[in-house]
């Protein structure tokens, strides 16, 4: 695919009546992305380029549509070898690939994507809690108190919350697959049936679609996995994770941005601990929204900026919101 791309670039070169020399450098977005997959592996690479040529072959679709020019089939022609690609890779956790099918929360198949969103949740909900306790006392009392309660209470809610989710979809899953099991022992010809339904229904002949129902129920697990994927779109691989390991990461993840706004005032007090809290935040917040910038492509400025404003905004609502209920309490 690099050298296809390579070839693009030459091409409308050649086009414009320039040279090579005129190729532009990788951007700073795509050394970064080279630099986290050499990091975490490139699996992760291949979903990120994944969604940006879906994102690429949906707006050349749209442009034709309202062009009204014919469609071609390398408007897709990337998605779908991305595709292929990562369907065939059999090193691939089944957790990765959901990932980039849309069908299940998975624990390790986009953990760079969960660190930012968890960091972000913890930074924006802490730093307006600190601001709303900074705003009730004027930063003197109790702040370092909240915001060390806010992090426990907040990164605890979000473990559990993160352990059950992945538990109870996990002892879905297994009921489920339990009773296909269970359909497959006491009907299996009805289940041949629908296995050779599902065939058919994505485009294959009805003679080929049976032959292939019935040389798959000759197995009975091969059977049941087949079964599994194609009529529940379950993953037995996605099966796999852990629970609790998901538990401990959101918990890390959330604290780690809740910590950001707390730091100042393990030093200090009063308006010169909020307005650094407020400093150290904004900063924290413009990383967070820079590093979602892998994911959309767009500016990291913009994004940054974005997050940095409605960080901002949220705790000077609640610093306004403490500041009333300070002076009414005083009052």
């Amino acid at each position: 695919m690099s050298a296809i791309e390579h070839g693009h670039a030459v091409a409308f070169l050649a086009k414009n009546n320039l040279d090579e020399s005129h190729l532009p450098q990788p951007s700073s977005r795509a050394k970064v992305l080279h630099f986290i997959g050499r990091l975490i592996g490139f699996d992760y690479i291949l979903g990120v380029l994944l969604d940006t040529e879906k994102s690429i072959s949906s707006s050349v679709i749209n442009a034709r549509k309202q062009t009204k020019t014919k469609e071609s089939i390398s408007d897709t022609a990337h998605v779908t070898i991305l595709k292929n690609i990562l369907s065939n890779d059999k090193k691939m956790s089944g957790a990765t690939l959901a990932r980039f099918e849309k069908r299940h929360r998975n624990v390790g198949g986009n953990a760079l994507r969960a660190a930012v969103l968890g960091g972000n949740d913890g930074l924006v909900s802490n730093f307006s809690l600190v601001m709303g306790i900074a705003g009730a006392t004027s930063g003197n009392s109790g702040v370092l108190l909240a915001g060390i309660a806010g992090l426990l209470a907040g990164a605890l809610s979000m473990a559990l919350g993160e352990w059950i989710s992945v538990k109870s979809s996990q002892e879905l899953y297994e009921n489920q697959m339990q009773l296909e099991l269970e359909e497959l022992e006491t009907n299996p010809e009805g289940e041949e049936k629908e296995l050779a339904l599902i065939y058919f229904s994505k485009g294959i002949p009805e003679a080929q679609a049976k032959q292939m129902a019935a040389d798959i129920m000759k197995n009975k697990d091969q059977a049941h996995e087949i079964l599994i994927k194609e009529e529940l779109g379950i993953n037995p691989e996605d099966l796999k994770g852990s629970a609790m390991e998901a538990a401990i990461s959101s918990f890390i993840l959330f604290g780690i941005g809740a910590i950001i706004p707390v730091i100042p005032f393990f030093f200090l007090g009063g308006m010169k601990a909020v307005i650094i809290s407020t400093l150290m935040s904004a900063f924290g917040l413009f990383l967070i929204g820079a590093s979602i910038t892998l994911f959309t492509g767009k500016s990291v400025w913009y994004s940054g900026f974005r997050q940095v404003l409605f960080g901002l905004l949220a705790a000077a609502i609640t610093f306004g919101i403490g500041k009333l209920i300070g002076v009414s309490v005083m009052g």
